[in-house]
This record gives C-alpha cells, sequence and structure tokens, in this order.
C-alpha cells in the first residue's frame, strides 16, 4: 500500500519544518557562544542534531513507503535578541508551532485513516511534549536564577552536562 498523497505532502512539508528548527536553533547557539554562554550554546547545538535527526527519522518513513520527498530552500533566521532570555523566549513560542504542525500531520493522517503514520506520530506528538516541557523549564530558570551572575554561571555549567543521543529508529 503506498503512502496517501494528502500525508506524503504534509510529512514532506513536515521534514522541511524540522530543518528550518536546526537552523534557527543554530542561529541560538550562536548568540550564546557568541555571548559565552557555552552552556546554552551546547543545549542548542544538540537541539540542532535532535532536529536533523527528526527531519531524517520522517525522510526515512517517506522513502520507506516509496515517497521520495524533495528538498526546499531553508530561508535565513531573522532575529535578533535584546538579551539572554529573549532566545528562550523564541523557543518555546517555536517549539509550540512545531507542536501545531505535528498536530495538523497526526489529523491528516487521520483523516484518510493511515494508521501507520498515525503511529508513527505518536512518538513525535509525545517529543513535541517534552520539547515545550524543556523550553518552559528553561524560561523558569532564566527567570528565577538567570539574572543573577552566580546562578547564569551554574545554569550554563548545568546546559554544558547535556549530551546527545542520536535517535537511531523511531520507537514503533
Amino acid at each position: 500500500m503506498s503512502i496517501h498523497e494528502k500525508v506524503s505532502s504534509i510529512l514532506e512539508k513536515q521534514i522541511h519544518a524540522e530543518l528550518e528548527s536546526a537552523y534557527l536553533y543554530l542561529s541560538f547557539a550562536d548568540y550564546y557562544e557568541d555571548r559565552g554562554l557555552k552552556g546554552y550554546a551546547n543545549w542548542y547545538t544538540i537541539q540542532v542534531k535532535e532536529e536533523l535527526d527528526h527531519a531524517m527519522a520522517i525522510r526515512r518513513y517517506l522513502l520507506d513507503n516509496d515517497f521520495k520527498p524533495t528538498m526546499e530552500t531553508i530561508a535565513k533566521p531573522e532575529m535578533s535578541f535584546e538579551d539572554d532570555l529573549a532566545p528562550l523566549k523564541a523557543g518555546l513560542a517555536h517549539e509550540e508551532y512545531v507542536t501545531e504542525l505535528i498536530n495538523q500531520c497526526y489529523l491528516a493522517a487521520h483523516e484518510v485513516h493511515d494508521i501507520r503514520a498515525m503511529k508513527m506520530l505518536d512518538w513525535f506528538i509525545t517529543e513535541q511534549g517534552e520539547e515545550e516541557t524543556n523550553a518552559r523549564d528553561m524560561i523558569t530558570n532564566y527567570e528565577l536564577f538567570g539574572r543573577d551572575p552566580k546562578g547564569l554561571f551554574e545554569l550554563d555549567r548545568e546546559y554544558q552536562a547535556r549530551s546527545y543521543t542520536q535517535l537511531t529508529a523511531l520507537p514503533m
């Protein structure tokens, strides 16, 4: 059974959104690197890798279902930040946006009764919940402790300890 056109089309767009996310988060990492906050830069560098993993997982799903995705141009992120909290808030807003995109993918699969796509997207729905929680926690931590230089130093050290775990396959 080949993948429904409605599902392949929206998943192809999701690949693009995941790649845009990686590009955006790389700009956040660069902002923090420039500020000397290597832990925050590390956090967002790992986010870049995770977003690339997400794009590749969806690509693999499409390829495994006899659909060859087309890669589109990724626009340059056009953001500037007035302080160290701004990228964190932009990150949460972006994760909420991606959650809505994933929800739309799920609804498209549901509409055409594509159970395999729905099952694959279940992982992304859970992942987005975690991403939003992490983004909110980073904002809360910064607001509570990051305005003090010692607190910011401690948070930065904490984020520097984060390590990347490659997504080898979607758990299904």
